[in-house]
């Protein structure tokens, strides 16, 4: 058998056995689309390249609206798509406003804090932004709007990042940042307003196994997700791996990724498995590593392998890597197989309830996978 389709039915098989131990074995995995035509556009039911996902708390799917600048609100139950923020302008204008006048550029994820607000991540504004979902107004809390870095000790608004792509609270309530273009992942103390530097040191270098937090470097953290027991995973994308931090020792380990670019591995040990899909043209990657990171009970990181256009699954108490969605090549389709669905660089995953969403960005749909 050829190595290419050994892989394909190895990737179908523990897809299967994956879906099956989250439900009876008699249900069938399936995958369908929530929202989106496959076409880009900005209507009650077309969508363009959706990033960053979270559930809010009024149970409804916020998503960035990356290709529109917007951030959009899809009410499960009607299925009826509305605009939280943005006006489709790529700007930074608004702030003091209302979120849905003001212009937002490059929005790429999301998350609600304890009080329900929203905060958004603008990577090309270098900014985060919050929105008081009571008020509807939209500010600054993060940033200048001017890439650089800078500020660390001092005022959040006066500080600098270098494309943020990614947020996520901490049990404390403040908030992480993946300052990507810095090689850092920032804290912003929401309760005083203050920023500093949690872990990276700016330089773009190897991230020992078991090294301190404090002080050892980073390669492009791209996103971030927690585990119930408090542990940190962080997908560093343009290293190719990923990493968890102990929440007890605060201190590194290798989860997943060679370091390759490819898309192999499925049935063995994530750590040896590749990112990042095949390159066949023997061009330069661009940013080919992970980019979605979602929890699951039990022990289960999803990622959202953009570039080989599937969605892997690792399981942490054995350290093995599959493949649930996907077939590693670039297409739209068909559903609702889950083992012959195509994805386009799909950058965002989310687990919620038994269900995973997808945002398959570039066939412009948002999946579930049951």
């Amino acid at each position: 058998m050829a190595d290419m389709e050994r892989q394909r039915v190895l990737r179908f098989a523990v897809g299967l056995m994956v879906i099956a131990s989250a439900g009876s074995a008699a249900e069938a995995p399936s995958v369908t689309t929530v929202v989106g035509t496959g076409v880009a556009g900005y209507s009650d039911t077309q969508i363009n390249n959706p990033l960053g996902l979270a559930i809010g708390p009024d149970g409804a799917l916020y998503f960035c609206d990356y290709g529109n600048q917007r951030v959009r609100r899809l009410d499960l139950k009607t299925k009826r798509l509305s605009t939280v923020a943005g006006n489709g302008e790529s700007a930074y204008q608004g702030d003091g406003g209302l979120a849905i006048a003001a212009s937002l550029r490059a929005p790429h994820e999301l998350r609600f804090d304890a009080k329900g607000d929203l905060y958004i991540a603008e990577r090309d504004n270098n900014v985060i932004r919050k929105v008081d979902m009571k008020t509807g107004i939209i500010s600054t809390v993060g940033g200048t709007g001017v890439a650089g870095f800078g500020g660390d000790g001092g005022p959040a608004t006066k500080a600098q990042f270098r494309q943020p792509h990614s947020i996520l609270f901490d049990r404390d309530g403040s908030l992480l940042i993946c300052d990507l273009g810095n090689h850092r992942i920032r804290r912003l103390h929401l309760d005083t307003g203050l920023i500093e530097t949690y872990a990276g040191t700016g330089e773009a270098k190897p991230t020992p196994d078991g090294a301190p937090v404090r002080g050892t470097p980073l390669t492009g953290p791209r996103t971030m997700e927690f585990a119930a027991n408090g542990d940190l995973y962080v997908a560093l994308r343009d290293a190719n791996t990923i990493f968890r931090i102990d929440a007890r020792t605060q201190t590194w380990h290798h989860v997943a990724g060679s370091g390759e670019m490819g898309y192999r591995g499925d049935g063995g040990p994530a750590l040896i498995a590749r990112f990042g899909g095949e390159n066949t043209t023997g061009a330069p990657a661009q940013s080919p590593g992970p980019k979605g990171l979602a929890y699951a009970p039990g022990g289960v990181l999803y990622v959202a392998d953009t570039e080989s256009h599937a969605i892997r699954r690792i399981d942490l108490n054995s350290g093995i890597i599959g493949t649930v969605l996907g077939t590693g090549e670039r297409g739209d389709g068909p559903e609702p197989n889950p083992a012959l669905c195509k994805l386009s660089r799909p950058h965002a995953v989310l687990f919620v309830n038994g269900l995973l969403y997808v945002a398959d960005s570039d066939a412009n749909r948002i999946r579930v996978l049951r």
